[in-house]
């Protein structure tokens, strides 16, 4: 990684430690060495610890007192909880677009579905992700709702590295894919009702996958995942 530059934004700062943590660079239950993250960053102390102050707002670290700070281990029950309030949140989303979404969007929309098609196709599963990322982003913006927009943005940050994991079986990835050309069919009909309840079933799967990731810490969590 690069030396950040402009040392008084914290923001920034914050959004590299994100980064690590979502690619497994820092692991659930790790502590942070803040030491190791001046040195990788190029800054003070100052900014990194307001960094970490951001981060645990958006809880992807936690505090320890006099301690320091440690990566949040992610449970199945604080992961189902999350993705139930994300899913209703798409859900309503898909509802809003379909209300408001113009047909220079849905063209744009269906073109980025195309690409994650191909990606697909040749399992390159990072472009997957990324171009995967840009569809629900849109229909996020097409629903016109920024309250909506913020809240989702906020609980996405908890679980982007269960979301987005590195590890996904051929079963898994499959049905993510014909989730999405259902999505597409929605869309293009503004069907609201059929839009929303194809996003808001399709997180079902992500858990699963997480678990089989080793994202997921399911010791204490056994009861959940028999619900």
């Amino acid at each position: 990684m690069t030396k950040i530059l402009q040392r008084n934004l914290y923001r920034e700062v914050a959004d590299r430690i994100g980064d690590l943590i979502e690619h497994g660079e820092l692991a659930p239950g790790e502590r942070i060495s803040e030491k190791q993250l001046c040195d990788l960053f190029g800054v003070s102390r100052t900014p990194l610890r307001e960094a970490l102050k951001v981060l645990a707002t958006e809880g992807l670290i936690e505090l320890l007192p006099n301690r320091g700070a440690r990566v949040v281990r992610l449970t199945l029950k604080n992961v189902k909880d999350t993705y139930d309030l994300m899913a209703a949140l798409e859900g309503l989303s898909g509802e809003l677009a379909c209300q408001h979404i113009s047909d220079a969007e849905i063209a744009a929309i269906r073109q980025l579905h195309n690409t994650m098609l191909e990606h697909y196709r040749n399992r390159d599963l990072m472009p997957y992700f990324q171009v995967n990322r840009q569809i629900h982003e849109s229909l996020l913006a097409a629903s016109n709702n920024d309250v909506l927009q913020e809240m989702y943005s906020n609980l996405s940050q908890r679980v982007k590295r269960v979301r987005y994991s590195k590890k996904m079986t051929e079963r898994y990835w499959r049905q993510a894919v014909k989730d999405h050309e259902n999505m597409m069919a929605a869309l293009e009909k503004r069907d609201s009702q059929l839009l929303g309840q194809i996003l808001r079933d399709h997180l079902c799967n992500k858990i699963e996958v997480a678990t089989l990731a080793g994202v997921i810490d399911t010791e204490d969590d056994k009861s959940v995942a028999n619900s």
